[in-house]
């Protein structure tokens, strides 16, 4: 049986992956705050975990992947406001959004995706749990956590607060601690207000998760909630130490048996086109480059270093990518038989290794020369083809790349009014070509090509792509 190792950010190591039920996984991944579009940060996390949902799969696991989605924020409160649009109208724009994106990136579906807003009475549950057992105290603007009753807080990020992230908070000095959190936060005027016995208003952020967590997927009677929360790095401290928190001393349970988290994106402005200027919205992205792409660029480097998006270097990623698509069009419309055993064990302890991504299309870029290298010598070798289609079927399914046809990879980028004029001119070339009338294909076809378009007879009809 294949070993899977993962980096766990509080131990700060690589450590095996043990599963709490043998050949089971439970994953919670922070989702978005439904505000507004996606972003490349919110691409990244996406990425990463889903590359960890995959590699769990092919190591025969079964997942269960959980992503949520945060509808209720000060973010969205102060849009309502500017817009005059409901809170559900906002969010549910937003969530929809959102997952158009993620199936253009080639994200697998989640198993189950909860919302703040139909969770709420399992947060209350949570609070009411706590103010009994004097770890919650409520003063005049709402309900907290008091830090000091958790004596192991600060375990998980290795620090039990942070000046920079205290500062954004206004100072309370009704606090029993200066880092003690708000769980609950009565109602203000014009606000969005929900009924508790502690008092009307809406829950804090960190609650959302912890009380998620324990509604939807938590293990009882185990030291663990879940086998493993992920989110971006920067919700380490504080989200991810109060979230620890509050489930620790509610239900007398660590929340998650490993901790992993994505790197940064950063934006670098002087090497970004015009049309995308310095846009970190992945929509803009999505206008010029192809989901399958960006989520390839994305897949370069590893998903726990800080990531620099730039436009040379996503094009460079591009015609790497392109090159996988050229194998793929030189076996276009084979059968396939089975993967290339020693291929697909390099590939499986590469990303059993931390999701070694960069290794794996190490060895992707190996079999695409090597099997350019054969076509050449023999381009007819039938049990190569059905081999190379098998690998890129592997390919796609742990890595989420190559599942794209051969000729419509190529045709990104073209517009529905030129796509509808190269197929009446193929339709044309092919009427001519019944005819026997090959001055006229002949034409036709240099007038296709003319448009930049490439054409192909196969023994299926006539594909093209965009040289």
């Amino acid at each position: 049986m294949n070993k899977i190792y993962i980096y766990d950010s509080v131990k700060k190591e690589k450590v095996l992956f043990e599963a709490i039920e043998e050949k089971k996984a439970k994953i919670y991944v922070c989702g978005p705050t439904v505000y507004d579009d996606s972003h490349l940060g919110h691409a990244r996390s996406a990425i990463a975990f889903d590359l960890l949902h995959r590699v769990l799969k092919n190591n025969d696991y079964e997942v269960t992947m959980t992503k949520n989605f945060t509808d209720i924020d000060d973010k969205i409160i102060k849009k309502m406001y500017e817009t005059s649009r409901s809170l559900e109208d906002i969010t549910s724009e937003y969530i929809k959004a959102y997952k158009a994106d993620m199936r253009e990136l080639n994200v697998l579906d989640n198993t189950i995706e909860p919302k703040a807003t139909q969770n709420l009475e399992i947060m209350k549950d949570m609070i009411n749990n706590l103010i009994s057992k004097d770890i919650a105290y409520v003063i005049s603007n709402g309900v907290y956590f008091d830090t000091s009753k958790d004596s192991t807080y600060g375990c998980i990020s290795n620090r039990a607060s942070d000046e920079n992230s205290q500062a954004r908070v206004e100072v309370n000095t009704e606090k029993r601690n200066p880092s003690d959190f708000a769980l609950w936060k009565f109602a203000k005027d014009e606000d969005v207000i929900f009924e508790a016995s502690f008092g009307n208003g809406r829950p804090g952020w960190h609650i959302e998760c912890s009380a998620m967590i324990e509604k939807h997927l938590a293990y009882k009677n185990t030291a663990y909630q879940i086998d493993i929360h992920g989110g971006g790095a920067d919700l380490l401290f504080p989200h991810h130490e109060n979230e620890a928190a509050q489930t620790r001393c509610s239900s007398n349970q660590e929340i998650a048996k490993y901790w992993m988290h994505n790197g940064f994106v950063n934006i670098d402005g002087e090497k970004m086109s015009k049309s995308l200027g310095n846009s970190f919205f992945l929509k803009d992205v999505l206008k010029s480059y192809s989901g399958e792409v960006i989520r390839f660029y994305l897949l370069t480097a590893h998903y726990r270093t800080d990531f620099n998006f730039n436009e040379e270097d996503l094009l460079s990623s591009k015609k790497r990518l392109d090159k996988l698509y050229r194998v793929k069009k030189r076996v276009y419309g084979g059968a396939s038989s089975t993967v290339n055993k020693e291929f697909k064990e390099k590939m499986i302890n590469a990303l059993n290794d931390d999701i070694n991504t960069s290794k794996a299309i190490s060895f992707i870029d190996e079999m695409i020369a090597n099997a350019n290298d054969k076509l050449d010598i023999n381009p007819k070798d039938k049990a190569l083809k059905k081999e190379l289609v098998s690998n890129i079927e592997f390919i796609s399914d742990v890595l989420g790349i190559g599942n794209s046809d051969a000729y419509s990879y190529f045709q990104f980028g073209i517009s529905n009014e030129e796509k509808t004029k190269i197929e009446e001119l193929i339709e044309k070339r092919n009427v001519a070509k019944k005819a026997k009338d090959f001055d006229t294909a002949d034409k036709v076809r240099d007038e296709i090509s003319a448009l930049g378009i490439s054409l192909m007879d196969t023994p299926s009809g006539v594909v093209w792509e965009k040289v």
